[in-house]
């Protein structure tokens, strides 16, 4: 006789508890056990009714298809993949940092496979006035609006004083169906855990929500050194005794950093309003598209990675590179020129390179000497290369990649010198004393500094960051996702902006062939590109200016001298775009792979062209894609 597959029921209370690892150290689904109504029963072994003991479950009720109540005592974590919205009912949790209290607004809670999962743990309860009773009545009067008399008597036999209540609902969304509709990235929100027995009553609640249970250990951890850290900069940010705290965040590769600067933020925006962020990261920006100089402020928390939250930058320059080897000095300006719009108003993160050997460490004293932190934290793997610590006197007598290390304090405007004088008294008036406070943080999660023990490789969350920016150009209508070769491009002439490719030197006769279907950057000089002609106008250097957003030139008319653009820039701030900057940063390979309603050749993918011509080149297959990511 075969066995039926379960269903969970709504109103009916489930005690969920957390997934375990097998012997091969894979993650298995959480069990359910309903309390009330059908379902299995748990297990009556020895070793089983142990496991509760040890590692008591929550309780969870599913109110219709997609919803659900989740019942955390203080302590308890629901670590998860997926994505959900989050409101909570009544008490207080914390999610990556960030504290989410009953009555606010409800949050949008990302954990994708490409990162480690998040967890929301149940805090204690503020000590109140109130009787047990006055509590467990304002609970269920909350719960009277959301579930049953039946269900909520059962889920209230669990509920405790330090109770916190939640609502999880799925959470439907432009960006995210976006990114799924391309199938490289369809499972990027589903569990890489193997499916079990129907016999078995797994995860149903919360699979309706749109998130699986994980085990608490496979989750996001931050050391005990990084919490003292943070603990101390908060103390900073509000004490404010020498102005607006700067703080800077550096280290190798893959060592936390971005880890890090996401929990510091969610941490400071428990106490503050704002926190302003300068992404000096070109290959693995933070809140825009790669190859950028950025910088933001900061008003809600950073619950995903960086392609659920792109978010329109307050000053950024488009560099064109994932890095900056290649012209140095160029990048120090572009850094410049960002830092002038900071006005010291709120406490400033800086976020920087992974490449700290040879000139990548030059580099970075320049960056430290230029931005003048109040407070450096220099975060490395546990056993890994061995880093000079970021002292005051290290970095006073080190020479870097544009300054010469010194045994006094020397003017910083002659060791920067610039043209510009407004911007280097801006640059005079926003610096910190010297004598930055050091924070040596040693991380030892399990792949710490090694590259090769990524979770996900960096080409592929660059390419995740810009479809989350290229989501933009969708309507809201979640049912129907628009190819971007069915969308209508701009019409732009070619006498109305000018062009520069930023990373090569290209003849002028083969300009037309490297901007056509690339990523550019819309940008805005303050020079005149007027021209007599019709042709396109071609810049002779590279400036350091304002980029207003991102697009693809979808094609180049010739006939009627106009350039086709897809952007999501709003139509008042292209009126203001007259540069147009080609970068090393190209179109995701599975955006041109996923063009629908095309017959025979796919444009920009299959062609007659003759691929010995300057900027032409057959698309690479990236062999890390089924083998790591994208492995069911």
């Amino acid at each position: 006789m075969k066995n039926r597959p379960l269903s969970a029921r709504p109103g009916v209370s489930y005690k969920i508890r957390p997934g375990k690892r097998d012997r091969y150290g894979n993650v298995q689904l959480c069990k359910l056990a309903a309390k009330t109504g059908e379902g299995l029963k748990p297990s009556s072994s020895a070793a089983e009714e142990g496991e509760i003991q040890q590692n008591p479950g929550f309780e969870a009720v599913l109110v219709e298809d997609g919803v659900c109540v989740v019942v955390l005592n203080a302590g308890q974590k629901l670590t998860f993949t997926g994505k959900c919205s989050l409101t909570c009912l009544y008490g207080s949790v914390q999610v990556f940092g960030f504290t989410i209290y009953q009555d606010q607004t409800t949050c949008e809670l990302f954990s994708p496979n490409t990162q480690s999962p998040l967890t929301i743990e149940g805090l204690m309860n503020k000590r109140t006035s109130k009787t047990r009773k006055e509590i467990r009545m304002e609970a269920r009067a909350l719960l009277r609006g959301h579930l049953p008399l039946d269900a909520r008597r059962t889920l209230m036999q669990s509920f405790k004083s330090s109770s916190s209540i939640l609502l999880l609902e799925r959470l439907e969304d432009t960006m995210t169906s976006y990114i799924l509709s391309h199938p490289d990235f369809s499972t990027v929100f589903s569990s890489k855990a193997k499916e079990k027995s129907s016999t078995l009553l797994d995860n149903l609640v919360l699979h309706s929500v749109g998130i699986e249970n994980c085990d608490p250990e496979c989750g996001i951890k931050i050391s005990e050194k990084c919490l003292v850290a943070v603990k101390e900069i908060i103390h900073a940010c509000l004490e404010e005794d020498n102005g607006c705290p700067v703080i800077l965040v550096c280290g190798p590769k893959n060592v936390g950093k971005s880890t890090f600067n996401r929990y510091l933020i969610n941490q400071l925006l428990n106490h503050i309003s704002c926190v302003g962020y300068l992404d000096c990261d070109l290959g693995q920006t933070e809140f825009t598209p790669p190859g950028c100089v950025s910088l933001l402020s900061i008003t809600k928390p950073v619950l995903g990675p960086p392609y659920t939250h792109q978010r329109e930058a307050y000053k950024m320059v488009y560099f064109g590179e994932t890095s900056c080897e290649q012209d140095m000095e160029r990048f120090i300006e572009s850094v410049k020129y960002v830092m002038t719009s900071y006005k010291r108003e709120e406490p400033l993160i800086i976020n920087t390179m992974g490449w700290v050997k040879g000139f990548g460490l030059l580099l970075l004293i320049d960056l430290i000497r230029l931005l003048s932190p109040s407070h450096i934290v220099q975060i490395l793997a546990k056993g890994g290369d061995v880093m000079e610590p970021l002292t005051p006197k290290y970095l006073q007598h080190s020479p870097g990649f544009l300054t010469k290390g010194t045994s006094r304090t020397k003017s910083k405007d002659s060791e920067f010198e610039s043209s510009d004088e407004e911007r280097q008294e801006h640059l005079h008036s926003i610096r910190t004393p010297t004598d930055q406070h050091l924070f040596t943080v040693e991380t030892d999660f399990i792949g710490a500094g090694e590259t090769s023990r990524v979770r996900c490789h960096s080409g592929l969350l660059r390419d995740l960051s810009m479809l989350g920016y290229l989501s933009k150009l969708q309507q809201f209508d979640l049912e129907q996702i628009v190819p971007l070769n069915c969308l209508l491009p701009y019409e732009v002439p070619f006498k109305r902006v000018a062009l520069r490719i930023v990373h090569s030197e290209v003849a002028p006769s083969h300009i037309m062939y490297s901007i056509n279907a690339s990523w550019i950057g819309l940008c805005r000089i303050l020079d005149d590109i007027s021209s007599e002609g019709d042709g396109p106008i071609i810049l002779k250097q590279t400036p350091v200016c304002d980029c207003l957003g991102f697009g693809i030139v979808r094609g180049v008319n010739m006939e009627n001298k106009v350039y086709h653009i897809l952007t999501p820039v709003p139509p008042e701030s292209l009126r203001l775009v007259n540069c147009l900057l080609i970068g090393n940063i190209s179109i995701p390979h599975s955006v041109l792979k996923n063009q629908l309603g095309i017959k025979g050749e796919i444009p920009y993918v299959t062609s007659e062209y003759d691929f010995t011509i300057s900027g032409a080149g057959k698309m690479k297959i990236n062999k890390q894609l089924k083998r790591r990511e994208h492995k069911k």
